[in-house]
């Protein structure tokens, strides 16, 4: 009797040992929390409830990171995250306020702003990426095309490849009483004018835009059409169109489906060129300041964690998640974790596919924001002469690097980002000839840099 009541004793103390220690292991675990969330300076948020809302694309990660990794969560954010069928739904519901802001194509706030479609004042204090898209073709094309592109010793095809190769295949085409049909995203992506670059610098006319003719397909030698991302494989499988530009992960999808084949990606058509922005109406940022801000840290923050290469595969299983971009790991991952598949087994190194931090990817720079404005002028969508101020004045009522600046400074304060990653700037890039063709562009002399094109309006 005495010796179960010692084991009972004894058992007794153990688990009022064990369950102190509990206790404690649990105290430091949240010690050990508190200390990692108190680094962040939380602001006076006006608006803690937010929605957000994205396209089913690789280039949504900044939000999808920022959710996950509980970075709204430590600046007071509560937010929700929406996939949304198109872009023009995007845009609406951002202006309509059924969004508090989103994942938006560059162009969509720049056009807004300038004259081209649905008018509203709205502003971006975030660059989401750099790079992302490429050009793919039908398998049908790419064999057409495949005996005009130089090869290498190692008898693969040398990139870049140029629209060059694609012109007898148009010229084909044509003499056969068939249009060339590709799609792009939107009128105003970034897409529809990489895949209108690619073409004129090999001079194949991709089409004209006029006030009262707003397809693009005025004197047209490509049929230009819209096609929602996730939409555009099946588009390509099922003949309407022959080829398409559009982010990933629905160029990699092309090749993983065994139905086209993608010939070049918009960093070689303009190295390191900005992609998706986050936009908020300017009501939204006017009377919710500080809410901007620390949304904006958070961006920041995650742009940071996704350039960690060690982090790409846990991104990849995060944005292959269905409330996300729901494609396949494997696809997600030939560009995500750095390298890109042409035609099926050409996997080459690309580093510099995805970009969301280095090379001061997240900072809304002006140079940017004009880029686009010029195309829109090249192509008609802004149909009458602009000075050359009107780009440098338009586009500081829609890209915020100082609402950026603000979420920065507070990062290097609580030791999140060094001071480094701040750049000295006016808000301008350097001259760059970095676009498949050669061509420099000056942000400074908007009217010059369309002056330079064989193709295109002049003024």
């Amino acid at each position: 009797m005495k010796s179960i009541l010692k084991i009972s004793f004894f058992l007794s103390v153990t688990l009022l040992m064990v369950a102190c220690g509990g206790k404690e292991a649990k105290k430091a675990t949240e010690k050990t929390s508190e200390a990692v969330a108190s680094k962040t300076q939380q602001l006076d948020i006006e608006k803690p409830q937010l929605t957000f809302g994205f396209i089913k694309l690789t280039d949504m990660a900044p939000l999808a990171i920022a959710k996950e990794k509980g970075f709204f969560e430590e600046e007071g954010l509560f937010v929700s995250v929406e996939a949304q069928s198109n872009w023009k739904n995007v845009l609406d519901r951002v202006i309509d306020g059924q969004l508090d802001g989103s994942h938006m194509l560059a162009g969509q706030p720049i056009a807004a702003g300038a004259g081209f479609g649905r008018q509203a004042q709205l502003v971006t204090p975030f660059s989401m990426d750099l790079n992302g898209n490429g050009i793919t073709v039908s398998n049908d094309v790419w064999s057409k095309m495949k005996p005009n592109v130089p090869k290498g010793s190692d008898g693969k095809p040398i990139h870049p490849i140029k629209a060059d190769a694609l012109k007898p295949v148009i010229t084909d085409y044509k003499n056969s009483g068939k249009p060339f049909k590709m799609g792009m995203v939107f009128p105003v992506s970034t897409h529809n004018y990489e895949i209108r670059y690619w073409l004129a610098a090999a001079g194949i006319h991709p089409g004209m835009y006029t006030a009262d003719n707003v397809q693009g397909q005025i004197d047209a030698e490509v049929l230009l059409s819209v096609t929602p991302p996730p939409q555009m494989p099946a588009t390509l499988e099922s003949g309407t169109i022959y080829g398409y530009c559009v982010g990933e992960p629905w160029n990699q999808q092309a090749v993983f489906k065994g139905i086209g084949v993608p010939v070049t990606t918009n960093y070689d058509i303009w190295k390191n060129n900005p992609e998706k922005v986050f936009v908020m109406t300017k009501k939204f940022v006017d009377d919710n300041p500080n809410t901007a801000v620390a949304v904006t840290k958070a961006l920041i923050r995650a742009g940071k964690w996704l350039d960690e290469p060690s982090n790409r595969a846990e991104a990849v299983k995060v944005l292959s998640m269905s409330q996300y971009v729901g494609a396949p790991e494997e696809v997600l991952a030939n560009s995500m974790t750095g390298t890109f598949e042409f035609e099926k087994g050409d996997k080459r190194e690309m580093p510099d596919f995805n970009v969301f931090y280095k090379y001061n990817a997240t900072y809304p720079f002006y140079s940017d924001g004009i880029w686009f404005l010029t195309q829109m002028r090249r192509w008609g969508q802004i149909p009458e002469t602009k000075t050359a101020e009107w780009y440098g004045s338009t586009i500081k009522d829609i890209y915020r690097p100082d609402i950026w600046k603000k979420a920065a400074d507070l990062l290097v304060a609580e030791g999140q980002i060094p001071a480094t990653d701040i750049p000295e700037t006016d808000g301008y890039k350097p001259v760059t000839a970095d676009f498949i063709d050669g061509t420099s562009f000056d942000a400074k002399d908007p009217i010059g840099y369309i002056n330079s094109f064989s193709i295109g309006n002049k003024d």
